[in-house]
Parts: C-alpha cells; sequence; structure tokens
C-alpha cells in the first residue's frame, strides 16, 4: 500500500508542469551597462524564471535592434528621432532608467588631478582648432599647472553611441560653430581624432595613448582610475560628476515632456553647482509585446529597488518626477 502511495506520488510530480522561464533579450547602450549589469543579476535571484541577455553594443546598434524587432528592448542615452520612431512596426516607448554623467577624461603624462576646461576649451579640442597641450586657452583656465608641448590626440566613439549623444548634445548648447559644423547626434563626423567601439574601446585608447583626451560614461572613468576634467558650467563653477552634482543639473529641469525624451546638458546658471554632462538613458520598449509582462516587472524593478545601486556605479537616483514619468510609460506596455 505504501510503495503503490509512492508510486503514485512520484507520476504525480512527474505530471506537474515545469516552471515557465522567460528570457528577455535586450541590447544597445554601453553608458549604463554596468548599472545594467548588477540590476539583471540581482532581479534574477528575485525572479529565478526570468532571465535577460543583453548585448552591450552602443545605443545605435540597440535602436536597430529594437526597430529589426531582433530584441525585445533596447537601450540608448540619446532618445530615438521621429524618422526612427517612424520606420517601427509597433509604438515604440522610451523609459528613463539611469541618470548619469559624461567625463572628458586625459592621459597626459606630468599633470594629473583636476585639470578645468571651459566649453571654448573642449569644444575647440575637439573642433581641431586646440591642438597641443601647452595652449594658452587651456593654460588661463588653468593656472601653475605646467602642461607639456605635446599634441593633443582626440579619442571618440567609432559606433552609434549614446555617449556621443551626450556629448555632442552639451557641445551644440555652448558652441555655435559645433551645432553649425557638426550637430547633435549618436553618430557624427568629428573633425578630427581616432575612434574606439563602445566606452570600453574608448577607455583602453585612452589609456594607451600619451596626450589622448576622450570623453566616457563617469562610471568607466573611474573604474580605470583616469584622470577628469572639471567642467565649467553655466554659472561660471568648474564641476565634476558626482551625485550631487548631476542631481542638481536634473533638479534644475522642471518639466518632462510626454516622451520622456528630457535633455539636462548644459543646465542654466540658476543650477549653481550643476554638473553640465550629465543625462539620462532610456529602455526603448515596444508597447505592445508578447513579453510585456516581464518587460513590466523588470522596468517597475530598474527604476524602483534597483535605483539603490545607482551610488556603487555614480549613478544619481531618479528624481520622483521621472519616476512618476517612467511608471506611466511602463503601464502603456501590454501583450
Amino acid at each position: 500500500m505504501i510503495r503503490r502511495s509512492a508510486l503514485l506520488l512520484l507520476s504525480c510530480m512527474l505530471a506537474l508542469p515545469a516552471l515557465a522561464q522567460t528570457t528577455l533579450n535586450g541590447a544597445g547602450a554601453t553608458f549604463p551597462y554596468p548599472m545594467y549589469s548588477k540590476w539583471f543579476n540581482e532581479y534574477h535571484k528575485l525572479h529565478s524564471d526570468i532571465e535577460i541577455n543583453y548585448q552591450s553594443i552602443g545605443s545605435g546598434g540597440g535602436i536597430r535592434q529594437v526597430l529589426a524587432g531582433t530584441v525585445d528592448f533596447g537601450a540608448s542615452d540619446g532618445p530615438m528621432t521621429d524618422e526612427q520612431l517612424g520606420q517601427s512596426k509597433t509604438k515604440i516607448l522610451h523609459v528613463p532608467t539611469v541618470l548619469g554623467a559624461v567625463v572628458p577624461a586625459y592621459n597626459v603624462p606630468g599633470v594629473s588631478g583636476e585639470v578645468k576646461f571651459t566649453p571654448d576649451v573642449i569644444a575647440g579640442i575637439f573642433l581641431g582648432k586646440i591642438t597641443n597641450w601647452n595652449d594658452k586657452a587651456i593654460a588661463a583656465a588653468n593656472p601653475g599647472v605646467k602642461f607639456p608641448d605635446q599634441s593633443i590626440i582626440v579619442v571618440h566613439r567609432s559606433d552609434g553611441s549614446g555617449t556621443t549623444y551626450i556629448f555632442t548634445d552639451y557641445l551644440s548648447k555652448v558652441s555655435p560653430d559645433w551645432k553649425s559644423k557638426v550637430g547633435v547626434g549618436t553618430e557624427v563626423q568629428f573633425p578630427t581624432g581616432v575612434g574606439g567601439k563602445g566606452n570600453d574601446g574608448v577607455s583602453a585608447l585612452l589609456g594607451q595613448t600619451d596626450g589622448a583626451i576622450a570623453y566616457v560614461g563617469a562610471a568607466y572613468a573611474q573604474s580605470n582610475g583616469f584622470n577628469q576634467m572639471a567642467m565649467e558650467n553655466a554659472a561660471g563653477n568648474f564641476e565634476q560628476p558626482s551625485l550631487d552634482t548631476i542631481g542638481a543639473a536634473a533638479a534644475a529641469v522642471t518639466s518632462v515632456p510626454a516622451n520622456n525624451a528630457i535633455s539636462i546638458t548644459n543646465p542654466p546658471a540658476s543650477a549653481t553647482n550643476a554638473y553640465p554632462l550629465a543625462s539620462y538613458t532610456w529602455a526603448l520598449v515596444p508597447k505592445t509585446s508578447d513579453k510585456g509582462a516581464a518587460l513590466k516587472s523588470f522596468l517597475t524593478y530598474a527604476i524602483g529597488p534597483g535605483q539603490a545601486f545607482a551610488a556603487g556605479f555614480l549613478f544619481a537616483k531618479l528624481p520622483a518626477q521621472i519616476v512618476q514619468a517612467a511608471k506611466a510609460t511602463i503601464n502603456k506596455i501590454g501583450g
């Protein structure tokens, strides 16, 4: 009798369906990847039935893949253009997930610590007008710092990049010359320099090239121990990226557009301690998806409990108004 009962119990257990497993495939921005990677691991601990695979290939690649329908979500530090959105077979939603900063970093032998850069200097370097580290325009903002007679090697992104979008968005606001000659975009024609793929590729080139200057996500600059510039903001103060200065840039912008595509670079002078190269990054999510429930669950985690990990990667927590806007957007995702 006991044996028959045991066999019956075993047969019932074998007949139970396995726990349904869902895999979310994503691709895109390298800028928030340190934070995203942490989220994916921590979220999976809480939801073992959902796995997330993410290709850190740059914002341009993320946009292309979400338009092609080869991923469940994309990620970009630059919002999609109207032209790109028009190519999609389904409406694409922008969900703000991370608040961080891009930093110009340098590798100049004999020079370390805080170097101050004005908007005119950073624009002049990337336009190819300022070509040597001992240029008087650089020295003027850095009294007492001895710069060598060494050529400046500009390093920029070679791939479609949201980090490039943030950097060029800033330059277009502070330099009419840059705005007219180069403009804003995830991919632009840089007047000078060499390209590296991803924040990792740019970081590698910067680290091995004497005289180099590059723009990278603040988390990458921090983890690689790069020397960072202090950037002059609209109030005339020189600031480096920190939780306080990134948060101050976000706080200076009080209205959120309907599509959440908000720009916070070069905030007004009233934000006296704001870092001028701060930005949001977005998850790009089809409004209609057969994995809608899993996407909503993960994104709700990302803008909620997941924000507790932000400070460890030099990201600031999303402001309350952005969290509210993100929640409203997430609720629009349907199966």
